[in-house]
């Protein structure tokens, strides 16, 4: 069995965008390493696809600078890949910091994009050209596969998440946030923010469809500690608010009891498409819906914006100015969504 070394650091949706490849390569025979940042490790480790998650502690680093502790984790992380004598390496993240453990992996074959950012090419000895990235029509999962199919593996178009087990506690965990839910009904679950700041629909319009839909479900709000203003503007604090109670474990098991999750452009969406369980509705606004939405079953998964003509500018500051600046947030319409909703609660089952 050859081993394989995957980069792919980070964001949370990103590491989801990766697990198909994981599990072509898995399939394939080869026995996969992913080295893994904070963001990610939960969806790494313990894996069905992945034989060995490396924790790269990105986010301890940036909080702690420059210290003893550091490089002792630097040459933990180091001496831990040296030693796997990797036949592959591959480089998803495509940046300076992925570079910096490609060249340091030993990998006898260390492949990337020719088009990575931050001179990350220079981190293999064997380049491939992408499949285009024009208009952004190409969703990430495929361009993350071109490594697969680089190497002649079989089962390329198949699209495979798997996830990590869910634990007894985890699941108890759940039973009692959602102990004094209404079980009568099917279980919506709002995850209406995310990192940048153009990725967020207008409040005002999740305000509007929660009051249009209160009623013919049972809505549960999820997020961070950072959210619970957000979430208390939108909900009325009339619903159950899980802000700040739950991390990605969590949210798998509470994703599949739902009938469906909306969100955003968000690790939240991401994560709700690879339960698989729940129809996803992600409202995009800068970003790509083809690129980056939840895809497949055309009456479950759903990847909306407004369909104007500056979008997806995929930035994270407008490049417009005056009256047309920042307008994607206000798009689309809420009863856009409130129809999609209204449609998926006619056949959906109630919650767990």
């Amino acid at each position: 069995m050859k081993k394989i070394l995957l980069i792919r650091l980070s964001s949370l949706g990103d590491v989801i965008f990766n697990i198909p490849l994981a599990n072509v390569l898995k399939d394939n025979g080869y026995e996969v390493t992913w080295l893994v940042s904070e963001k990610g490790i939960d969806i790494v480790k313990d894996n069905p696809a992945v034989h060995k998650a490396i924790l790269l502690p990105i986010q301890k680093w940036k909080k702690n600078k420059i210290s003893l502790g550091a490089f002792l984790d630097f040459y933990k992380v180091f001496k831990e890949l040296r030693k796997e004598k990797f036949d592959i390496a591959i480089d998803t993240q495509m940046m300076f910091k992925s570079l910096i453990w490609m060249r340091l992996c030993r990998a006898k074959r260390k492949i990337v994009y020719n088009s990575g950012k931050e001179f990350s090419y220079l981190g293999g000895n064997e380049r491939i050209e992408p499949a285009s990235r024009a208009n952004y029509a190409t969703h990430a999962v495929f361009l993350h596969m071109q490594y697969a199919k680089y190497l002649g593996l079989e089962g390329t178009d198949r699209v495979k998440f798997t996830l990590p087990p869910t634990s007894d506690e985890t699941k108890a965990k759940i039973d009692e946030l959602l102990k004094d839910t209404d079980k009568s009904k099917p279980m919506v679950v709002i995850c209406p923010a995310t990192t940048w700041k153009l990725k967020h629909w207008n409040k005002d319009n999740w305000k509007k469809v929660v009051e249009a839909i209160q009623d013919k479900c049972t809505l549960v709000f999820s997020g961070t500690e950072g959210d619970k203003e957000l979430i208390s503007y939108i909900s009325g604090d009339k619903f159950t608010n899980l802000a700040g109670k739950t991390n990605i474990k969590d949210m798998l098991e509470l994703f599949s009891r739902a009938a469906a999750v909306l969100a955003p452009d968000s690790g939240s969406a991401h994560v709700a498409r690879a339960v698989g369980k729940p129809a996803v509705i992600s409202i995009f606004c800068c970003t790509p819906p083809a690129m980056y939405g939840p895809f497949g079953d055309d009456k479950k998964y759903f990847a909306i914006n407004g369909n104007l003509k500056c979008q997806p500018c995929h930035t994270r500051k407008c490049p417009l100015t005056g009256e047309d600046a920042e307008q994607c947030v206000n798009y689309p319409n809420p009863q856009e969504i409130i129809n999609i909703v209204n449609n998926l609660l006619q056949n959906a089952q109630h919650s767990v």
